[in-house]
């Protein structure tokens, strides 16, 4: 078989979860949407369901996923409900909602539901997505906290450049939602990952922990809490081939390594068809038996190649880490041009491998 593979701890999983708890002062919802960050969104919220507070994903396919899977937990839709025929299966699923548009609204008025839902009121703070402008915020809410169909509300708003912590742009939100909310006797939420690790004046009552759920740091710089994130994915491979190069010899695509001394390669199974970055540069760290190496050469589809060169007792069936523990997949996000989130969530074709204590 393929030795690549992505194993993922669950534990550190539930550690993740429990930091982002403690640190928003109240409830947490998982941010399992795109598959939970390509960590599987079943098994990840089956590991926290006994003590999560509620899952959220992006849109009703994904959270009728888990309701299939036997997830019972609060489950919100960070998108809403794209047709008003989807207010039944919210409804029959009991799931929660958000509505952000004035096309939510009105459905939401108009639909006859057999039992009053969860709704999490969006507000336009700032990051001119998704979100009511605040002029229309009060209005939206007076208007769906008459209807006997709206079983509560919690308000809400979403952070453009949290993961800055240079700018003022969060501050400038958070003054934003205070304003609009004022007076509003309801929960509220504010933070996701970077509000939670950087942002700690912005706790609500609700938390929606997404990134850091899976071990990786937002910001661009290390950062005390950061450091307490223990990372869920371990990408990993083996040495499948090994070959000598004399120098002035290229390897892979497009010649992009030329070998400067006489080098002994080795070929990994693990490609961009796997979710390595296509173009991480010569030098981009990994591991090779547990010890710092490289990658040389172009990534390939199905393969790409490290130097062996200092590692003369590696060969075939050597044990080659991509991320992890080392490297952690934020400082590689820089250096491949990349983010951890679009790293994290393109993994595809490599078998899951799933750890639990012990």
């Amino acid at each position: 078989m393929r030795p690549a593979v992505a194993l993922i701890d669950l534990d550190a999983l539930r550690h993740n979860y429990r930091l982002a708890r403690r640190l928003g002062g109240g409830k947490a919802l998982a941010v399992v949407k795109a598959d939970a960050y390509g960590h599987g969104a079943v098994r990840c919220a089956q590991a926290l369901e006994a003590e999560a507070d509620g899952f959220a994903v992006a849109c009703i396919e994904e959270a009728l996923e888990l309701r299939a899977a036997g997830i019972g937990a609060p489950i919100l839709l960070l998108e809403g409900f794209f047709e008003a025929d989807e207010l039944r299966l919210i409804a029959e699923h009991d799931l929660w909602t958000v509505v952000a548009t004035p096309a939510q609204v009105q459905a939401l008025a108009a639909f006859n539901s057999p039992r009053p839902l969860r709704v999490w009121l969006k507000l336009d703070s700032g990051m001119h997505r998704l979100g009511l402008s605040p002029e229309d915020f009060r209005g939206a809410w007076l208007r769906l906290r008459g209807l006997p169909q709206v079983a509560s509300i919690t308000l809400m708003t979403h952070l453009a450049r949290a993961d800055e912590l240079d700018s003022s742009r969060t501050d400038e939100q958070a003054v934003a939602f205070a304003l609009a909310s004022r007076g509003m006797q309801a929960e509220t939420s504010l933070c996701n990952s970077p509000g939670l690790l950087g942002w700690p004046a912005l706790r609500g009552h609700w938390a929606r922990p997404g990134l850091m759920l899976y071990g990786a740091n937002p910001f661009d710089r290390e950062t005390a809490l950061g450091a307490e994130l223990k990372p869920v994915m371990t990408l990993a491979s083996r040495v499948i081939a090994t070959r000598e190069l004399a120098p002035g010899e290229p390897v892979g695509y497009g010649a992009r390594f030329v070998a400067p001394r006489p080098t002994r390669v080795g070929v990994v199974a693990m490609g961009y068809a796997d979710g390595y970055p296509q173009f991480a540069p010569n030098g981009t760290p990994l591991l090779i038996d547990g010890r710092p190496g490289a990658l040389i050469g172009r990534v390939s589809m199905d393969m790409l190649t490290v130097d062996l060169t200092d590692h003369p007792q590696a060969g075939v069936g050597t044990p080659v880490q991509l991320w992890g523990d080392a490297p952690r997949i934020g400082s590689l996000a820089g250096r491949c041009n990349a983010s951890a989130y679009q790293m994290l969530c393109g993994i595809k074709r490599v078998p899951r491998r799933y750890l639990e204590a012990g």
